[in-house]
């Protein structure tokens, strides 16, 4: 993985960063779709959006750790260990960038308003987290914990 005793690769926290970014956009998207579709208030949609991040990523890491026979429960592990910084940090930026963009709460399903916003919001969360990544990794924490298994 070209990792080092001091890091790890760029290339290795890309890729990290990318599968942490499947489940949380999976999760967000849904999160901004359902709330904006039942007329949730703002600060519950963001809620529900966080919320079903943090399921959707975890779930997409415990489904490739199960796979090397590690039982529910110590997958469930795992994907704590290996997700929950990334995740969050993924989260904390990209509803930000969701919120602080004016109208995009406000903006209706059909809205390219709704729709670009949570690309860019992605887009910027994703950029941001890579770093945080490679510096986890590099330190054993993080998706390192997943590549053991």
């Amino acid at each position: 993985m070209n990792e080092t005793r001091h890091g790890a690769s760029w290339a290795t926290a890309v890729q990290a960063t990318l599968h942490c970014l499947t489940g949380c956009a999976i999760g967000e998207v849904l999160g901004m779709v359902l709330g904006t579709a039942f007329g949730l208030h703002n600060a519950a949609t963001v809620v529900l959006s966080i919320a079903l991040a943090f399921v959707f990523g975890y779930a997409l890491t415990m489904r490739g750790v199960l796979k090397t026979g590690l039982g529910v429960s110590a997958a469930f592990k795992v994907a704590l260990a290996a997700d929950t910084v990334s995740i969050a940090v993924m989260e904390i930026v990209d509803n930000t960038v969701v919120v602080a963009i004016p109208g995009a709460m406000d903006a209706g399903l059909a809205s390219g308003l709704f729709w670009l916003s949570l690309a860019i919001s992605l887009a910027v969360a994703f950029v941001l987290t890579v770093p945080v990544n490679r510096w986890m990794i590099g330190r054993g924490l993080g998706h390192a914990v997943v590549h053991h298994h």
